[in-house]
């Protein structure tokens, strides 16, 4: 392993400023710019572009099982108790589950305020076919009942979690496998280096894989525009507007959020995770940054344990971006049809989301089946199932705003947890987040070896 004092300039030496060009940051906007560039001027070769996009993605959903079992086990065996891993997942939950009721009921202010449905004056007798749409979009398929949801955390086999790639089913076995590790400490020294030297190993991987990380932005981007279309933001443009707008509101909640609950400031956050934020908004995923994002929390003080459990239970359970989309979708259904939508019938909107958002991870066209299902409970004649399709045409283009809102609001998340059970280290959260050079995170402070996780950043 290396010593952390390799990682740091000597005493004495001025650091080298490298040249901007080489920064993921750089490379990351110029490759959007670049695929936004393609795909409006050159429609066809921008849609053909779209497998530069999914190799990358595939690379890094590649490693992503096992770097979250790697983290968990090794986090919650440091910690080595039952009831502290309950308590971090308690109030883990309890936060999202404030948070994301909060964005619903802030999404549907915004669509009461901005009426961005208002105009469409769609005739209900023009949707034949929306329903055969909607199957092709979401494959037929359905969202998990919440019984079903909850009893899928629980894998067949353990092998079936790795190789269905199913995050909750991995995390569950990775903190029973943890807390059994830590409960026989003694016998399992030899166990716990093998699961230590493993996500040495994912991590270092995974660095190389993020230097592809501009190819698959440039690919992704490519293909949204040229597939897409420019024209579509003007299609759509009142509701792209409101989206966005009130997922800038939302930032601004979640900044008063950090501050208040864990006294971090979500601008400096929002710099630190710069190159993350830009390759989630390119390749419209925030899966690809998973391990990164991780890695940089637990660089940041949140404790490792919290960080391997809040991070992957966030990308089920706390979709504030989704969430905030799904309100305001609902009503400009409903205002696109001229379908005045009493008070009641959102908090009906309201309570039927809160359910259906939480099983959306890894379905298929999982917005339009919550959608879908909401329109269904609401029970307004009115408003068909099939209305769901009007939104066919510019779902795609709300992908970033969704992903960057779901990515910061996991990473408040961690750091308001972190702080609640006391596991948040603020004087290195104040060094890291202004920038100070700060050395690595010693796995071990005899031997100086470094944590896994700073393998990845190392790259």
């Amino acid at each position: 392993m290396a010593d952390s004092a390799l990682l740091e300039p000597a005493a004495g030496t001025p650091s080298r400023r490298k040249p901007i060009w080489t920064s993921l940051f750089f490379q990351l906007i110029a490759a959007i710019v670049a695929g936004i560039l393609i795909g409006w001027l050159w429609p066809e070769v921008g849609s053909a572009l779209k497998p530069l996009a999914d190799g990358f993605i595939k690379l890094i959903k590649m490693l992503i099982a096992p770097i979250i079992f790697c983290t968990v086990v090794i986090g919650i065996a440091h910690v080595g108790d039952l009831k502290a891993v309950g308590r971090i997942g308690v109030k883990a939950l309890i936060y999202f589950e404030v948070v994301t009721t909060f964005a619903l009921v802030f999404g549907l202010v915004v669509g009461n305020v901005l009426q961005p449905g208002a105009g469409f004056n769609v005739d209900p007798a023009t949707l034949a076919g929306g329903e055969e749409a909607l199957a092709a979009k979401t494959s037929n398929g359905e969202l998990p009942h919440t019984v079903e949801f909850l009893l899928n955390i629980i894998p067949s086999s353990v092998l079936s979690a790795f190789v269905d790639n199913v995050l909750l089913q991995v995390l569950f076995f990775a903190v029973l496998f943890g807390l059994a590790l830590a409960k026989l400490s003694q016998q399992s020294q030899t166990l716990y280096k093998v699961v230590d030297q493993s996500s040495h190993v994912f991590f270092t991987i995974i660095g190389w894989v993020m230097r592809l990380a501009p190819l698959g932005a440039f690919g992704a981007m490519a293909y949204i525009i040229g597939q897409y279309g420019i024209g579509s933001l003007a299609s759509y443009g009142k509701l792209i507007g409101a989206c966005y707008l009130a997922a800038v509101l939302f930032i601004g909640v979640l900044g008063l959020i950090a501050y208040r609950f864990a006294g971090i400031n979500l601008w400096k956050l929002l710099v630190y995770i710069k190159d993350e934020l830009f390759l989630a908004l390119g390749t419209a995923s925030t899966e690809v940054v998973l391990p990164r994002i991780m890695a940089k929390l637990s660089h940041a003080g949140c404790n490792r344990a919290v960080t391997g459990l809040v991070v992957p239970t966030g990308y089920s359970f706390n979709l504030d971006g989704a969430t905030l989309y799904l309100s305001i979708c609902v009503l400009f259904l409903a205002q696109a049809l001229g379908v005045d939508l009493s008070l009641g019938e959102q908090i009906v909107a309201v309570l039927v989301l809160m359910l259906t958002s939480k099983g959306m991870a890894g379905v298929p066209g999982s917005s339009f089946l919550a959608l879908s299902a909401t329109i269904a409970a609401i029970g307004h004649g009115a408003i068909p199932v099939a209305a769901v399709a009007l939104l066919l045409g510019a779902d795609r283009i709300m992908d970033s705003m969704r992903v960057s809102v779901n990515l910061i609001g996991n990473c408040v998340a961690t750091f308001v947890v972190a702080n609640w059970d006391g596991k948040l280290d603020h004087e290195r959260a104040r060094r890291v987040l202004s920038g100070e050079d700060v050395p690595p995170l010693e796995e071990n402070t005899e031997t100086h070896e470094i944590a896994p996780e700073e393998e990845l950043l190392r790259h």
